[in-house]
Formats: structure tokens, sequence, C-alpha cells
């Protein structure tokens, strides 16, 4: 009898919760720690919205199963928010599927599509189920650049000209988490033109497609003419509408890859509770304040942020889009490593932040920051990481200037 399970045995160990343990047991000893971690919103969904859910929860009928690719009307929604937003038609029959967050929706692609020893090309770093969802099916992860730079198109040619056997998919996700880097309609074009090129699917995550920056929206990958023909687009509810507990996302795009997860799911589970998607089509067509509303939220705490981080002395990247920064360790730390310089930054600082190597090696030297603190308590944590880097001797600005 194997000691170890096979899929357990192709995940390692995940250094995040490391940190996050660190955190729940300071937490546990009364301590105040500054949680910017876990990208976990802070607020809540609209009042219409949690209305939308007590009032179906009250019909008696609402309590069975629901459907697992999603209830019509919850579908037709999101294929109304495509045509509002993108200009995309899609059709909520053929082409839009209901998951249960987007993390679900990609791990249950992934076993639809992927058999043991398929190459899959995927950002380093990122989001860790972009790579884990298809290792943990037997895949074989070859790694591209997370930023989409020339790099980016040079990393896909070598692998399609080098890789036995070929890569038979494509992951990315811009705006991207955890680096926040967005890409314009051009990169897409150039994606969907390769895919084709080269038999790739694309499977893109547009999950911060709301949290953007400087008044320049980010594209879908579905806006390209023909790019239904190869591509899969992840969407979620979650940091829009400050819904993330309640599990909701969506996969439009490609009739082949909905059918594909849509029948893997019908095997897995019976849909999100009824009034809960309900409730997401409440929000979806319902007022749309909340979106703008967080945006400008997110973009305040983005700037409070990295001003106040500078005047610590640690100088961070502004980012674009997202609700993460991508930091670089303070060069006088950065011999720490990711992993270390965040429990020494949760110990002495009682900061958390992400490392950045749980992102993948190519994580390693940064710390991803997620904004779901207010602005007081990013000030007080520029202030506590001012006083840890003075203890390192870390020479930084006057103590006075990172409040």
């Amino acid at each position: 009898m194997s000691e170890e399970f096979y899929r357990i045995r192709r995940l390692p160990p995940y250094v995040i919760a490391e940190v996050n343990a660190m955190r729940a047991a300071a937490r546990a000893r009364g301590e105040d720690i500054i949680d910017l971690g876990m990208g976990n919103p802070d607020l809540p969904p609209p009042a219409h919205v949690i209305d939308k859910l007590a009032e179906v929860a009250r019909k008696p009928d609402a309590h069975g199963y629901s459907q697992s690719k999603g209830i019509p009307g919850l579908r037709k929604a999101q294929a109304g928010y495509y045509a509002r937003r993108f200009g995309v038609d899609v059709d909520p029959e053929t082409e839009v599927v209901v998951t249960m967050g987007s993390k679900e929706g990609l791990a249950n692609l992934a076993q639809a599509i992927t058999a043991p020893g398929d190459v899959v090309l995927a950002p380093n770093p990122s989001y860790p189920i972009h790579t884990f969802g298809f290792s943990i099916v037997g895949a074989t992860i070859r790694s591209i650049p997370a930023s989409p730079g020339p790099g980016f198109f040079e990393s896909l040619e070598r692998a399609m000209k080098f890789t036995a056997p070929k890569p038979t998919v494509l992951v990315m996700g811009y705006p991207s988490n955890p680096t926040a880097e967005v890409v314009d309609l051009d990169f897409y074009r150039q994606v969907v033109a390769f895919a084709k090129e080269h038999g790739l699917w694309v499977i893109s995550d547009l999950a911060y497609s709301e949290i953007y920056f400087d008044g320049v929206p980010t594209p879908s990958i579905l806006q390209v003419p023909g790019a239904k023909d190869v591509a899969i687009e992840f969407t979620s509810m979650s940091k829009t509408y400050s819904m993330a507990g309640w599990r909701i996302g969506f996969a439009v795009g490609n009739k082949k890859l909905i059918a594909a997860l849509t029948r893997v799911k019908s095997y897995l589970d019976y849909g999100a509770f009824t009034p809960v998607q309900a409730a997401a089509v409440a929000a979806i067509n319902g007022p749309q304040d909340i979106v703008e509303a967080n945006r400008q939220l997110y973009k305040a705490r983005r700037d409070v942020l990295i001003e106040s981080f500078a005047r610590a002395g640690w100088e961070i990247p502004s980012p674009r889009a997202s609700m993460f920064a991508w930091a670089p360790l303070p060069p006088a730390l950065a011999h720490m490593g990711s992993l270390e310089f965040s429990k020494q930054l949760l110990t002495h600082a009682k900061v958390a932040v992400a490392p950045g190597v749980g992102y993948g090696e190519e994580g390693e030297g940064y710390v991803r920051i997620a904004l779901v603190e207010n602005e007081q308590r990013l000030r007080q944590a520029a202030r506590n990481v001012k006083a840890y880097l003075k203890s390192m001797g870390v020479n930084t600005p006057d103590l006075k200037a990172a409040g």
C-alpha cells in the first residue's frame, strides 16, 4: 500500500499556509495583526443583493438541489454583462456555465480536458490553481513569464518548438494575481493568433475585470474576433461585488470547453444554493454603484499604501489594477527570501503579507500585499514596518513621515 496518494504526491508544501498558521496563532494570543495577506474583501455586498438572498431563501421550494450549470436567469445575466461591458455576444445555453467560484471552475476544467502527461503552459509566478489544478490531474507544467513583455511570446515559441509532447493548454490571467500586471487587446490578438497556429486551448482568468485604476478598463480575450474558437474565460463575483464567500463565478467562451466543464460538474455538484444564484442575478442586473465604489476604494487604498510605505523606507511599484501590490523585498533584507521575510514581518511588525515564492519560484524576492484593510490600518502597517526596518538597521526616513 502506497504511503502517499498519487495526487497528494504532486502537491508541494503550501508555503503560504505557514504564514497563515502563524497569523492565526498570533490572533489567538490576542495580538492585533494587520492582515494584508489574503485577498479577502472586507466590505459587504450591496443591500439589495442581501435582500434578494433573504427573499428567495424564505420560499419553501428554494431549498432543494439547484442546477449544476447555473440557473437560466444567472447565465443570461452573465451573457448580458459580456454584451454591455465588452461588446461580446455569448449564448447563455452553450457558452456560459456558473461555477462555485472561479477556483472551482478552473480545477474542474483541468479535470475535464487534461490527461496524465499532457503539457500545460502556465505563468510563473501565478495564482496557484493555474498550475496545481493541472498538476493534480497528472499534467506537466512548463513555465512561461507572467510579464506580458517581448519575452512572453519568445517563451511560447520555445515551448512549442522544444517540448514533447506538444503543449495543449495555455493558462493566463490579467490583471495578474499576484503581479497585478495588465495587458491590452493587441496582446490578446497575438495570443489568439498563436493559439490557432499551434492548436492550443487558452484559459483566461479575468477575476479582477472591474478593479482597474487610472481610467483604463481591462479587456477580455473574447473581444478578439475568433477568440471563442480557442478560448474560455473565468470571471468572479468575489471582488467586483464583495461576494467572496458566496462562491459564484463563471466560465464563458468556447462551446466545447464549456460542454466539457459542464459535464464534469454534473457529476460533482448540484450548483450553488439557489437563493445565492438569485442574489447574484440581482447583483449583475441591478444598480452598479458598488462596482465603481469598490474600484475607487481600492484605488484610494493603493495610493495610501504606496505613499506611506515609501515614507517608511519600502518602495513598492504602484499597481495599475487588481486588489494587490507586488512588492520587491527591501534590498537590505532581500537575502532573507520571501518566506522568512514574511514571517519576520508578521512577528515583529504585526503585518501579514503573502510570500512571493508561494506563487512559483519566480516569485522569490517579492511579497504580495492585499488592499483589504482600511486606510487607517494601512498607515498603521507602514508605521509598524518602519519600526521593524529601523530595528534591522535599514536606513529609513523620519519616523513621523510614515504616518
